[in-house]
């Protein structure tokens, strides 16, 4: 366990301080960090799930796919066997961001036991919908996006029910895993109620971005692996160019531009910045002289 007064006590501010104002990082603990890293950690075969489509702009967003492009090549980066999939909807853009970063193109996935077929010993959830009490999927907006959805966060039972842990990064409270925040999610986000996620998870991971949360994982791996595990600025540039090439948009604005969630590259990319400093003054802490 990573000490809370040490790489955590930075690293929460940078990625869950309510930005955005969705509230719903407030739910964020050193806790839900620690558990999240003992699950990477203990998994050998993790399968990363993401990709959330808009369909007012008939196209994915760009918040999802690099978060779990940059946390599958971490894992890939200590010898684990991390797959990222998607459905149809968003394979194009998904397959853009893996290809920017160097990983293996994504399993485009129909149904839920599609995942559970990868044999996974983890799944992860980086900004995938889950279905409401009412079994729908609903955005940000209250808006029933179901049709445009597959049904992959049904793999989150499954795996449960198999004794294969589930981890969820998301920012909204509608995403698959987030229901093992209620009931405080519930209280926080009462105006949202009906739209919130019912998919459970073993841990959930709250932040203002979900890339950013991804973005973390990464970060904190390296500082228990002693290595930086992460990517550059000019990686993070990369993902997103190549996905807005392939008709990606932003959630937010739901224009196909080089930003995610309302926020521009540069704000992205100091995120970047803010996560590798941490790494390197919790190093150099530990006599370790790391290269820029």
């Amino acid at each position: 366990m990573i000490d809370p007064s040490g790489p955590l006590k930075q690293v929460i501010p940078i990625v869950a301080s309510d930005r955005c104002g969705r509230s719903l990082s407030r739910l964020c603990s050193p806790s839900a960090f620690d558990k999240a890293l003992d699950l990477l950690e203990e998994s050998s075969r993790p399968v990363l799930v993401t990709g959330f489509f808009v369909p007012s702009a008939g196209a994915p967003e760009t918040d999802g796919p690099p978060g779990a492009a940059v946390l599958a090549r971490a894992l890939e980066r200590t010898g684990r066997n991390a797959v990222v999939t998607t459905d149809s909807w968003n394979a194009a853009a998904v397959g853009a961001c893996s290809e920017a970063l160097g990983i293996n193109a994504p399993v485009v996935a129909r149904e839920p036991v599609d995942i559970l077929d990868l044999c996974p010993d983890l799944v992860i959830f980086v900004e995938r919908l889950g279905r409401a009490r009412d079994g729908r999927c609903y955005n940000m907006r209250g808006e029933d996006i179901s049709y445009c959805t597959a049904p992959l966060d049904g793999a989150a039972q499954l795996a449960l029910e198999k004794g294969i842990p589930v981890l969820a990064v998301g920012d909204g409270g509608n995403e698959a895993g987030m229901a093992c925040l209620m009931p405080g999610m519930g209280d926080l986000l009462s105006g949202f109620g009906k739209c919130l996620s019912t998919v459970p998870s073993t841990v959930a991971v709250p932040v203002d971005v979900s890339n950013w949360g991804a973005y973390a994982l990464a970060c904190l791996l390296s500082c228990r692996e002693g290595r930086w595990l992460g990517h550059t600025p000019e990686e993070e540039g990369a993902m997103l160019e190549a996905m807005v090439a392939a008709g990606a948009v932003d959630g937010v604005t739901g224009r196909n531009e080089v930003s995610v969630d309302g926020l521009g590259i540069e704000e992205h990319v100091a995120v970047v910045e803010e996560l590798r400093k941490v790494f390197e003054v919790f190093m150099s802490g530990r006599g370790v002289i790391t290269s820029s």
